[in-house]
């Protein structure tokens, strides 16, 4: 059975296809890590309250910080998060 540039075609296609879909399950977890940053919080992307990344330098502030309200006492952390009673966030 002789072979056509056509059969030579397909099989290259069907080979460039499959090794492409391969490569889609092997996506370097920092750049899965970056591209889901930047969806937005609408279309399931992080919410913006949410604490940092491991490993950046506003993670190692936001424990520090953690780590302080931790060590405080329970009535001055009270005292920290809820606003003063005139201010307009608490007329609300």
């Amino acid at each position: 059975m002789p072979t056509s540039a056509r059969h030579i075609a397909m099989i290259a296609t069907v080979a460039l296809a499959g090794s492409g879909l391969s490569g889609c399950g092997t996506i370097n977890e920092k750049v899965s890590a970056g591209v889901s940053d930047a969806i937005p919080a609408w279309a399931g992307g992080l919410p913006a309250d949410a604490p940092p990344r491991p490993g950046t330098a506003k993670y190692d502030e936001y424990m520090r910080e953690r780590e302080r309200k931790r060590l405080m006492p329970a009535s001055e952390r009270d005292k920290e998060t809820n606003p003063a009673p005139g201010s307009q966030d608490a007329a609300r």
